[in-house]
């Protein structure tokens, strides 16, 4: 295999913590590699410094220079000054400028200059790569060409960034967490496109959907040491609990051993031969083997939620609108005890509105939303982290609460605390600015839960937390005696815990769906099918006059014409059908995906003549 990317003992600290060190791995042409590590273990840095935006304190990283790299980051640097068309296509690929000049034209309108333009993307074959270009656009949700990037929100900024990558076609992807800021189909179109893909990919990502369709090596690094598991990330849990389970074994054996070595250390002559020191020798090494740890940090979140009472959550015929924008139109629903709730739909649809009504950070319009006296909120927000650079992380905590009140008369100090939540004594003192931004997340996570609220509401939950702490999170949820509220693009998190759905339909409307967001896209699909199924038979018919004409008589060529259609029409039935047998491969490349695509859609497009000739010819004699 052709060797890419070749890592070899690199090392990075952050003042006086290591976040890795010692750490070595290669990709090669057309592996598919995702990194997992727990928050603050440097999955970022590792991944800038492959891109050379950061400098390592030791090791060395190879590129091969043949090798054209495309990187997305976390926070993606963009040049603010430029309009969303020039940031998509700016590269050193002329077919990219091309296009880039070709769409300025059209928004301006520019008649002579779109004629020269076309000449010149004729010459140079672009109209590939411009129906490539507007796919991904397309399927990315972005429309407005000639907006400048500083107008956009941080997830546009992200999604024009991926574009950018897309559309040039790298012979590798590098990518952070490439799902975030991503709608849910967005995400369904993206794994998709990366399956197919002949592109070799590096990427990060808490997506564990994503990461089981798309990768077939998952990299993990832990302890400063790499395992290498050739699969997906099902067949990563398996092998992972037996690595562990092994390794454990191995442990307790040594145990045992060093006892019979240590009586023998305790009953030996101090005078010691050779073989005696060898003996010592070995017992300590084999001492170091057997005080080992297995690090499985867990969050056992047992803590006890405030008391439910029997009135939790009534919410009559509520009403929002922004100017012309309708959110919410005459929803009315009476929330019960103990039910976790998934919410969906488009970005812009009032998702987070809902959440905001509920808890009286937004008001109504009209409707009424009637709280229950015992409902306790515990509110995660997209932006709901404040905390001050210069803090330290317990004194975070100190501000809520010294003390910590587990329920069951268990209290627990704000040190005692911390430590539950992964982050030990000598992290306790660290400043906030010195926090990996999933590290931060997990800190906000712990002054949510901490207040042991009744009626969670978690926006965005997952974003940022490593898989670590997600599953975790999951175990929590499933046990929770309260009410849940979950917001998220995480399908894998939604699958594990909501029992039924809000749909945001758009224009106010809210669906009640009874099941996880699976069950959702797999009736969603059928419906689509079915609609399709229906247009396809429903037949545009013109008005019947009052007096029916007197059907006309076929010519001689419209006769043989009429003969010969039905032999057509099932050649061209069976050629879509092939087609689309093909586009189902997970092999084909990018531009076969193409080519296909637009052939399906000739073919489709000459079976509707021919079957809306034969119906013509049909009704004459």
């Amino acid at each position: 295999m052709i060797p890419y990317i070749e890592i070899e003992n690199v090392t990075k600290r952050w003042g006086e913590q290591i976040l890795f060190e010692n750490i070595s791995f290669n990709i090669a042409k057309g592996q598919k590699v995702a990194i997992i590590a727990k928050n603050g273990a440097g999955k970022s840095t590792l991944l800038n410094a492959i891109a050379r935006k950061t400098d390592l304190d030791d090791g060395v990283i190879n590129i091969n220079k043949d090798v054209k790299v495309g990187y997305l980051s976390q926070v993606p640097e963009l040049n603010e000054n430029l309009t969303v068309i020039e940031q998509a296509t700016a590269s050193d690929n002329p077919i990219a400028a091309l296009i880039r000049n070709y769409e300025m034209a059209i928004s301006s309108n520019n008649t002579a200059e779109m004629e020269a333009l076309m000449e010149e993307m004729n010459l140079k074959n672009a109209w590939d790569f411009e129906l490539r270009f507007k796919q991904i656009l397309s399927e990315l949700k972005i429309n407005n060409f000639n907006q400048k990037v500083s107008q956009l929100s941080g997830g546009q900024q992200k999604r024009v960034a991926l574009a950018q990558i897309l559309i040039n076609e790298p012979d590798m992807l590098i990518l952070d967490e490439p799902t975030n800021h991503l709608d849910l189909k967005m995400i369904e179109w993206l794994e998709i496109y990366l399956t197919k893909t002949n592109c070799t990919l590096l990427m990060v990502t808490h997506d564990r959907y994503f990461l089981d369709r798309v990768c077939n090596e998952i990299i993990e690094i832990e302890d400063n040491t790499t395992y290498r598991y050739k699969g997906n990330y099902s067949y990563y849990l398996q092998k992972r609990d037996e690595r562990i389970a092994i390794k454990t074994a191995e442990i307790e054996k040594a145990k045992n051993l060093y006892k019979t070595e240590l009586d023998w250390l305790r009953r030996m002559p101090k005078a010691r031969g050779h073989k005696a020191k060898y003996r010592v020798d070995a017992a300590h090494e084999l001492k170091k083997k057997a005080t080992q740890t297995i690090k499985e940090d867990k969050l056992d979140l047992q803590f006890e939620s405030s008391r439910l009472g029997n009135k939790i959550i009534e919410v009559s015929h509520l009403e929002k609108a922004f100017d012309d924008i309708i959110i919410l139109k005459d929803f009315s629903y009476k929330f019960a005890k103990f039910e976790k709730i998934g919410i969906v739909g488009k970005n812009g649809t009032g998702k987070s509105t809902l959440l905001n009504m509920l808890t009286g950070q937004i008001p109504a319009d009209s409707g009424e939303i009637e709280v229950g006296q015992t409902i306790k909120f515990g509110y995660y927000t997209q932006t709901g982290m404040n905390f001050k650079e210069e803090d330290r992380v317990i004194d975070i905590i100190k501000e809520i609460a010294e003390v910590i009140d587990l329920g069951n008369g268990r209290k627990w100090t704000a040190s005692q605390f911390l430590t539950y939540f992964l982050f030990p004594p000598e992290t306790q003192y660290t400043y906030v600015r010195k926090l990996s931004g999933g590290e931060k997340r997990r800190l906000y996570l712990c002054t949510v839960l901490m207040q042991n609220p009744n009626f969670l509401i978690l926006d965005e939950p997952t974003n940022d937390l490593d898989i670590m702490t997600l599953n975790v999170l999951e175990q929590y949820l499933s046990e929770f005696q309260g009410c849940v509220i979950v917001v998220s693009h995480d399908r894998y998190f939604m699958d594990k815990i909501v029992d039924h759905l809000f749909v945001f339909e758009g224009e106010g409307q809210i669906k009640d769906f009874p099941g996880n967001y699976t069950h959702f896209r797999q009736w969603e699909k059928e419906q689509e099918k079915e609609k399709k199924a229906i247009e396809k038979k429903t037949i545009v018919k013109e008005e019947v006059p009052v007096e029916k004409p007197k059907k006309v008589k076929r010519s001689y060529h419209e006769q043989k014409e009429f003969d010969k259609l039905p032999k057509e029409i099932e050649k061209l039935e069976v050629e879509k059908k092939e087609i689309e047998e093909k586009l189902n491969d997970p092999s084909l490349s990018s531009d076969q995906m193409i080519e296909l695509s637009q052939k399906h859609a000739e073919v489709t497009d000459t079976l509707d003549e021919k079957e809306l000739r034969w119906l013509e010819l049909s009704e004459k004699q």
